[in-house]
Parts: C-alpha cells; structure tokens; sequence
C-alpha cells in the first residue's frame, strides 16, 4: 500500500466540524493520524472514544466513519503479521503522545 492523502473529520458538541488534511497507508493510521493532530490543536476539546470520525480518501475516492473506540479496538487486537503488528505498535504510540 501506499501513501494516499485523507481529509479527516469531525463534528463537536457544538455541531462545528473540524477537519484536517493527512496522508497515511490504512484507514486506521489515518484517523490515529487525524486524532493526534486534533489532540495537539489547543482550540479543540477532547476527543472521547465515542467520537465518530470521517475520514475522506483521495485517489480513489472513498470515504468511511470510524469511532475512536473501534480504532483502540483494533490496536488492542491480536496480530500475527510481523508488519503490522510493528504499525500498530508506531499508531499506539502516536495515541497516547500529546
């Protein structure tokens, strides 16, 4: 896989949307992406792991909702792939870094 550009979003308690441009390799390192930039954007309030986030994939197009909950979920999980265990393991670090 390569690199593709992803437009990540998110809508606040206020109903304001709050997006950010990143490019990742997977669904998951996109939106652990977009939390830690979101995280470091002293503006916005926390994000919790009910939040639902939009991430909008470029080239080819498509777009999917993912909940901070289910991408912990998936960090969490067991893996056997030597590869993506050493990305998870990268993503979880980004996660609890401030």
């Amino acid at each position: 896989m390569g690199l593709r550009v992803c437009t990540d979003s998110y809508v606040d308690h206020r109903q304001i949307r709050h997006a950010t441009e990143v490019q990742a390799e997977t669904l998951y390192e996109a939106a652990v992406m977009a939390v830690k930039v979101f995280r470091q954007d002293p503006w916005l309030e926390k994000i919790g792991p009910g939040t639902v986030l939009e991430v909008d994939i470029r080239e080819p197009s498509t777009k999917h909702s993912i909940s901070l909950q289910q991408v912990e979920r998936w960090l969490a999980g067991a893996t056997t792939n030597p590869n993506e265990a050493s990305r998870k393991a990268k993503l979880k670090m980004m996660l609890v870094q401030r």
